[in-house]
């Protein structure tokens, strides 16, 4: 049984957001990489391999949705102390989504460049999004056992080791790029099918050794007769407390990538410059929100290690540390972005009309990323508590009656373009944001914990009497 003081010592505010802050930076600086090598090859790639990564998104949430509600479930057994439902919880999540994942890679190696068609992209772009699209997808269910293995590792409070392994997975991806794109040692130049062929080999190499570090750190036995001689009934339970908080969270996600593709989907009616305006400015964006995310990635973690030992008054007050923290960071970096945006810009590309407009989206981004920021934490916050479905709920309502509707009205009816999209996505962070609050403030999610911290208890008080008889 691990040391309940060594586990308390890794599942700290600090403790938690340095690894996952740096592993964030670091997955969106070699996207920018990524993106920087690609725009010197054409802005078509660009904008294809953008357009196709909103598809790899939704596969993603896929298979979030057993992936984080695994992390949220075992770091609520192991706050309880029931640390053997959470080894057999991480082992059900890893087959689960390697099931899963197998089972999309068919159909996306089958359907991808009929799904893109449904985007109606210029034919340049088309062809882009479809060479990498096919190969991403096809190897998706590499993506599904890490993320989970990732989540498992996170839950015990080994935050260090996804932050390691995926340093060294974007940077082997980051020399495959250049060899592709540049044709280096006299390899052939293959472009945005030389990235993906770099992606994925990159993942796989990461898998590998994400596999031997969570055998070698948390314990877990992979063995054919270690998952079969889980009970039945354990199986059950525990797929259902996973659905229970991953189901309703990653819908909440899945519907805003939804939202999103509909949105790139008024962005293409706009300017031709727009759409690979708006990916170059978002890229970018993600730098301001990362102390946001990975706030949040953490203060959940350590939501529903409290929530699970019973201790609630200390995860309200936890939770609304990390908001102040996260909501004064984020307000200064998207000042300073807001400052050299077109510096930033520059850097990219030398069109005038996309620097140009590229400036006016980050000065609203001043508005937009505190709300943002309010809205990460706390429904991070409310998801480790197991309160996902109030998430889902106000995300799907929000998304679709605000971001989507008024993304339309403000960018086509209105014509303000992507400045009026903008205006829509601050709308709809603040709007969703605010209600967080005020559910967090509610403390209605104390009634929704997924384990029961008293059975945990009499199951232990068991255990000791066994022992000592």
């Amino acid at each position: 049984m691990e040391n309940q003081q060594v586990l308390n010592k890794r599942i700290t505010l600090f403790a938690l957001v340095w690894p996952i802050l740096i592993e964030t930076f670091l997955r969106m600086f070699f996207g920018t990489i990524d993106t920087f090598m690609l725009s010197s090859y054409s802005d078509s790639a660009v904008a294809g391999v953008g357009s196709a990564n909103q598809y790899v998104s939704i596969l993603i949430l896929l298979f979030q949705i057993v992936a984080g509600g695994a992390g949220i479930v075992i770091s609520q057994y192991l706050g309880a102390k029931n640390e053997k439902k959470a080894s057999y919880a991480a082992l059900v999540a890893i087959l689960f989504n390697l099931l899963l994942g197998i089972m999309i890679s068919i159909l996306m190696f089958a359907f991808s460049g009929k799904i893109l068609r449904l985007m109606n992209f210029e034919e340049s772009v088309y062809r882009f999004s479809k060479e990498y699209l096919i190969i991403i997808g096809s190897f998706s269910f590499v993506n599904a056992v890490s993320m989970t293995m990732s989540a498992i590792l996170r839950s015990h409070g080994y935050v260090k080791y996804p932050m390691f392994v995926n340093m060294g997975s974007n940077i082997l991806n980051i020399i495959g790029n250049a060899i592709f794109i540049y044709g280096l040692f006299g390899v052939p130049v293959l472009g945005v099918k030389g990235v993906a062929i770099s992606t994925i080999s990159s993942q796989v190499i990461g898998l590998s050794v994400m596999f031997i570090v969570l055998k070698r750190n948390v314990g877990l036995n992979f063995s054919v007769p270690e998952l079969i001689k889980i009970p039945k009934e354990e199986i059950v339970e525990i797929l259902k407390n996973i659905f229970k908080i991953g189901g309703p969270s990653a819908g909440e996600t899945l519907s805003y990538n939804i939202a999103q593709i509909v949105v790139t989907s008024f962005i293409s009616a706009m300017e031709v410059y727009a759409l690979t305006a708006r990916f170059y400015v978002y890229n970018l964006m993600f730098y301001i929100m990362m102390f946001g995310l990975a706030t949040a990635q953490a203060t959940q973690i350590i939501i529903g290690h409290l929530v699970g030992a019973g201790k609630k008054d200390e995860a309200y007050k936890a939770c609304l540390r990390s908001l102040k923290l996260a909501a004064i960071v984020s307000f200064s970096v998207a000042i300073v972005f807001a400052l050299f945006g077109k510096n930033l810009l520059g850097i990219f590309t030398d069109d005038m009309n996309i620097i140009q407009l590229g400036g006016k989206l980050f000065l609203i981004t001043i508005i937009l990323e505190p709300g943002r920021t309010f809205n990460l934490v706390l429904g991070h916050a409310l998801k480790g508590t197991g309160d996902a479905k109030y998430t889902m709920y106000m995300g799907l309502i929000s998304m679709w009656l605000v971001m989507v509707l008024m993304s339309y009205v403000l960018g086509i009816k209105m014509s303000l373009g992507l400045v009026g999209v903008w205006i829509a996505f601050a709308s709809d962070e603040w709007i969703r944001g605010i209600m967080m609050l005020k559910r967090w403030k509610s403390r209605a999610w104390e009634q929704k914990a997924v384990i029961s911290r008293q059975s945990s208890a009499v199951e232990k008080d068991d255990e000791y009497l066994q022992t000592a008889n």
